[in-house]
């Protein structure tokens, strides 16, 4: 096994990011599979890992992290991936823009969040698929909004990827699992197509990896 392990669940956004970041940084490792549908992130050998009992877990450098954007911003400072501007201002409006979809978006479209919006409303015809498209739509219209002020050259914030890459198109990738109108979001499909063809994403994607 590698000496860098991913608990992994090929379907959380916040995996995704992790692994796009980790092939960004040409890191090898063996992900580790945490089913979230089997209830396996709630495990007590997980929640050894995680006593929030949620994935990403990396453990990388003698170290063991948690949070996906704690990850990435140790990858980013550790193997200088430059993921972020270094002038404050244009770092704040990048750090902004990638915060909209994982600090914003993301946390209410949770799949254990979700499923309790769905028990509570005593499994409602199409929950919690009313539910993801309910937060994730406005979401990328607002996104898409923000994109104005940065130029697309061909990612997010300029000619290479930053963070704003690695939280969209996993977020994207929700966004077609339950139908979301994706309608009047040129800037984001231009982006979702620049990092299509982006090995990193590629090969980060939930179809390249085994099934859970």
């Amino acid at each position: 096994m590698s000496g860098v392990v991913l608990y992994d669940y090929r379907l959380s956004s916040a995996s995704y990011r992790v692994r796009i970041a980790l092939n960004f940084a040409g890191i090898s490792y063996s992900a580790v599979p945490v089913d979230l549908k089997e209830g396996e992130q709630k495990s007590a050998s997980h929640l050894v890992r995680n006593p929030q009992g949620l994935v990403p877990v990396l453990e990388i450098d003698g170290l063991r992290l948690t949070q996906s954007l704690a990850i990435i911003d140790y990858l980013d400072q550790t193997r200088g991936l430059g993921l972020l501007p270094t002038e404050p201002a244009e770092r704040a409006k990048s750090l902004a823009l990638a915060q909209s979809i994982a600090v914003d978006v993301h946390p209410v479209c949770n799949l254990s969040v979700a499923q309790y919006a769905a028990a509570l409303s005593d499994r409602a015809e199409d929950m919690p698929g009313e539910w993801m498209r309910h937060f994730i739509r406005p979401g990328l219209l607002a996104f898409e909004t923000l994109l104005a002020s940065f130029d697309q050259a061909p990612y997010c914030t300029g000619a290479k990827p930053g963070l704003a890459d690695l939280c969209l198109v996993p977020q994207l990738y929700n966004a077609r699992r339950w139908e979301v109108d994706l309608s009047g979001l040129p800037r984001i499909l231009s982006v979702e197509a620049a990092c299509a063809a982006h090995p990193s994403f590629a090969e980060a994607h939930p179809d390249a990896t085994a099934p859970v």
